[in-house]
């Protein structure tokens, strides 16, 4: 590319020559992008907002979160990220939040207790809330949607290396791929199925789980996913779930569609409910505060061995309300007449089934 200007005459026409070769540099320079090794004409950038004004704009809507775990090397802390002023948090569905005393902490420092709001196994998504008003936040209407290439930004608690006000962690990395996790269930053990994002930054890492998935103008993307391994190759899958796979079972968690029932809830209970022992299960020891109801022992010939149910299942919900733990489940039964159908979704390994259990065969 070749730039010819006219050559001075005389001192005056040299500094204006001068000037008019400077604006007329500026302006081709402005105009020139280095893209993979080649020069091409673009318009200049709209945004000059720089990385460090993106991080600085998003870590205040970050939080950790620290829970169950500790034995068998199962770590206690996770991500989440605030999604409205008055303090509500989204994250992911797992074991750290099987306790009574979730901790969550802001990005400021301050350290307040979570209580859960309600959780959806099913997309492995919960959401809890802490005593906050005013907050920073993302707003789930705002997400945007990402395309293979995009170039993306990974904000987490990874390896729980923040414990106070430090910041959250920055990767930074491209969306390799977007596909069905459901091609990948033989391999990766998980009872989401439905579209995620395949990065090429190393997301899957302890604490990781429950983060944000940002564009490069700061803008919700998705939430990272927990640790995948792949049962065939050892593999890990670093992926994010899209935020519109989320946005209808988060508004029914904060509209209380998913919630367990209050324990003070006016509702009449029948005389006759539904119980374990009708049921024909029995559930592992409830030795913690919130034991989660997996299925310890299934009697033969009882309702519950004629619709299939087996050991180890985990009930999830009962007629749409979230079963949270084994105390809960119990407690939802007591507001199920026994001559009604009992609607139960659980999960078996990698699977989710929609059973309904009735009296008579």
């Amino acid at each position: 590319m070749n730039f010819s200007f006219p050559m001075p005459t005389t001192a005056t026409n040299r500094s204006r020559n001068s000037a008019a070769i400077r604006r007329s540099t500026r302006c081709v320079l402005a105009a020139i992008v280095l893209v993979g090794g080649w020069l091409t004409t673009a318009a200049p950038a709209a945004d000059p907002t720089s990385f460090a004004d993106v991080v600085d704009d998003v870590q205040p809507k970050m939080v950790k979160i620290f829970g169950a775990g500790g034995l068998r090397g199962l770590q206690a802390y996770q991500s989440g990220f605030l999604i409205s002023s008055e303090g509500h948090v989204l994250t992911a569905w797992s074991y750290v939040l099987d306790t009574d005393l979730i901790t969550v902490t802001l990005a400021d420092g301050r350290r307040m207790q979570g209580q859960l709001v309600g959780a959806d196994p099913r997309i492995e998504i919960a959401v809890l809330k802490v005593p906050v008003e005013d907050v920073p936040y993302f707003s789930l209407d705002l997400a945007k949607d990402m395309d293979i290439g995009d170039r993306v930004l990974a904000f987490s608690n990874l390896f729980g290396v923040a414990m106070g006000d430090e910041p959250a962690s920055v990767q930074h990395g491209n969306v390799a791929m977007k596909t069905q996790l459901a091609a990948r269930r033989g391999a990766f053990e998980t009872p989401y199925d439905g579209p995620v994002y395949v990065l090429d930054a190393m997301t899957n890492n302890p604490g990781a789980a429950g983060g944000a998935l940002t564009n490069l103008r700061g803008e919700l993307t998705g939430i990272l996913g927990k640790e995948l391994r792949s049962s065939l190759n050892n593999t890990w899958l670093n992926y994010a779930v899209p935020i519109d796979q989320l946005t209808d079972s988060v508004e029914a968690i904060l509209a209380g569609r998913t919630l367990p029932r209050s324990v003070d809830d006016q509702t009449p209970k029948p005389a006759q409910p539904w119980t374990l022992a009708l049921l024909g299960i029995r559930l592992v020891p409830n030795v913690l505060p919130n034991t989660p109801p997996f299925v310890d022992v299934v009697v033969s010939g009882s309702p519950a061995a004629r619709v299939g149910m087996q050991p180890d299942d985990l009930i999830l919900f009962v007629d749409g309300r979230v079963a949270s733990s084994s105390q809960n489940l119990l407690d939802e039964l007591t507001f199920i007449d026994r001559i009604d159908p009992l609607n139960l979704t659980i999960q078996r390994g990698i699977e989710l089934l929609e059973i309904t259990v009735t009296q008579d065969p």
